[in-house]
């Protein structure tokens, strides 16, 4: 089967690579404050305010880039061990992709839709963090268990 919008399997490993890593070190940052690097860098912000803060528009501000790189490594990591094709891409691994592409979205969203109504404050803050990475991950864990479940039932 050849599906145009999947990466070449060669991608997979690397994806692996950045992912995992860029995962527990987002972990450690954003549950404990400890940031293993400081890389103060002068950056282009379209906003940079907040609540009761002076607001900027279109304008340089100085920030630690740390978190930021961690999160894009972690993306394109996650997208690239999600969604590269596995050496036997057929239909049923299709169909195994787009069944835990769905269970993804819905746990991820009852995720979402529980904490809007339960957390409050920054925790509520730190879930969306955590949200914008949690429909890779969990679409990760799914696809990757069933087909190491039918990898076991086909020995």
């Amino acid at each position: 089967m050849s599906n145009r919008f999947l990466f070449p399997h060669r991608f997979k490993l690397i994806g692996w690579i950045l992912f995992i890593p860029a995962v527990i070190l987002g972990l450690l940052i954003t549950l404990t404050d400890y940031t293993p690097f400081e890389w103060d860098l002068t950056v282009f912000a379209m906003y940079d305010g907040g609540f009761l803060e002076a607001t900027k528009v279109m304008t340089l501000v100085e920030n630690n880039v740390a978190d930021e790189i961690i999160g894009v490594v972690a993306i394109i990591g996650g997208l690239l061990a999600a969604f590269s094709k596995e050496k036997d891409e057929d239909e049923y691994i299709a169909q195994i992709r787009l069944e835990s592409l769905l269970w993804a979205t819905y746990i991820n969203y009852g995720f979402l839709l529980f904490s809007m109504l339960f957390i409050y404050g920054m925790g509520f803050y730190q879930i969306m963090i955590f949200n914008m990475f949690t429909l890779l991950f969990i679409f990760l864990v799914r696809f990757n268990f069933i087909l190491y479940r039918a990898s076991r039932v086909a020995l």
